[in-house]
This record gives C-alpha cells, sequence and structure tokens, in this order.
C-alpha cells in the first residue's frame, strides 16, 4: 500500500494497488492520479446516487480460484436504469471486475483486443452498429449480443485504473452464451476494451463485510 497526501483537503489516501494510478479521495471525492514522486487533483468525483447494493468498498471474497477484496466502484446509468461495476483486487495483485445489475452478478477480466477477433468485435472496434442476437466466438467461445447501451457515468469511488467523471460516456455491449459465461464490450474515450467471465451468485463470491441492509439476508432461509 502506499499513501498520499490529498492534493485539495491534505488528508491521508491510501493506494492498496500498486498498479492503480487514480483513486477517489474519502473526504472532498477529489479524483487524484498519482504519479511516481507526485499526486496531482483532477477534478471532484459526482456523489454516487443511493443504492441498495450489499456490496461495498471493502467487501472481500472468492473468484477466479483466489481471494479478492473490493477497492473501486463506477456506476453507470442510461434511459431504463443503472449498474455497478466494482472493481476487484485479486491476491496475486491482478484486478478483475463484478458486474452488478439488478441482483444479477458478472466476474470479468480484461481480454486483449488482438489477433483473431470475431466479426461482431471489429465491428464494433470500427464503430459500426451491431443487433441483438448476433454471435460470434470470443476466447474461444460462441457468444450472442445480448445487450447494447449507451451509458454514462454517474459516479465512482476508491481506486480504479482510469478517472472516471460524471457524465463520461460509453458504449456497452454485453455477451452471453449457454453455459454461463458472459463478456462485455466497452468503447469510450479510451478507446475499446474487452472482457470476459462468467455469471456469479453472491453467495457463490463466499463474501465477507457486505453492507447490511434492512430487512435483506445472504441466505433467506436462516433466520
Amino acid at each position: 500500500m502506499q499513501s498520499v497526501a490529498c492534493p485539495s483537503c491534505g488528508a491521508e489516501v491510501v493506494f492498496r494497488s500498486p498498479a492503480l494510478p487514480v483513486r477517489v479521495c474519502d473526504y472532498c471525492r477529489t479524483l487524484i492520479v498519482r504519479y511516481s514522486q507526485s499526486a496531482q487533483g483532477m477534478g471532484e468525483a459526482a456523489v454516487l446516487p443511493f443504492d441498495v447494493s450489499p456490496v461495498q468498498i471493502g467487501t472481500e471474497g472468492h473468484c477466479f480460484d483466489q481471494p479478492f477484496q473490493i477497492i473501486g466502484r463506477v456506476r453507470w446509468g442510461w434511459d431504463d436504469g443503472a449498474w455497478n461495476e466494482w472493481l476487484m483486487l485479486m491476491a496475486d495483485g491482478s484486478h478483475g471486475w463484478l458486474g452488478e445489475a439488478m441482483g444479477q452478478f458478472m466476474a470479468l477480466r480484461e481480454v486483449e483486443l488482438s489477433g483473431s477477433l470475431a466479426q461482431v468485435i471489429r465491428r464494433l472496434m470500427n464503430g459500426t452498429p451491431v443487433k441483438l442476437g448476433e454471435s460470434g466466438n470470443i476466447a474461444g467461445q460462441p457468444y450472442e449480443v445480448a445487450d447494447v447501451r449507451t451509458a454514462q457515468c454517474l459516479g465512482c469511488e476508491g481506486e480504479l485504473p482510469f478517472t472516471a467523471p460524471a457524465g463520461w460516456q460509453a458504449l456497452s455491449v454485453d455477451f452471453r452464451n449457454r453455459d454461463g459465461r458472459c463478456a462485455s464490450f466497452q468503447k469510450d474515450r479510451h478507446g475499446p476494451s474487452l472482457y470476459v467471465g462468467h455469471y456469479v451468485t453472491l453467495a457463490s463470491l463466499q463474501p465477507r463485510n457486505l453492507r447490511s441492509l434492512p430487512g435483506w439476508s445472504l441466505h433467506p432461509h436462516v433466520a
């Protein structure tokens, strides 16, 4: 872990991951970008709107065959709703994302956009629209387009691999296959990116340090 002083309020800001350049100050919400010998404020992150997720910064669990800790979040919105993308710091120092929408979860890790890519991915990279149900192989597995939307960032917190100002827009395309695998393509001001993983249940992650929600239990059959 590394500690820096917030350039705006002077509070101590802790980076848990040595690889991530961005951290939101917990006190004044300044977006802090760290460099080798300094840290710079890059504006203020929007206050996150209320939601009822049991996941929070500091939640721990087990995914991709190793322990993880939640260290960051981006909340995205579109005309019909919103979803969370939780950043997982894995035990080996790598990162993954836990997507959460309407009580469903996807565990995803970024893969390189190189080599032999499905035609549907190449079209998305070139800005060509795709339709629901279109198919293609991703990371050696068959997928279909399940959702296409343009979303905007509603807010962020914790540590992140990029700055995420409110209003930042991105094209988001979700893929799924019949074996429980999923993939997500995103294209924004940083360029295109592709994430591959699988659907999970919250219970299967063996979570600890969940947020307490009145009337909710991870195991509803337990009184």
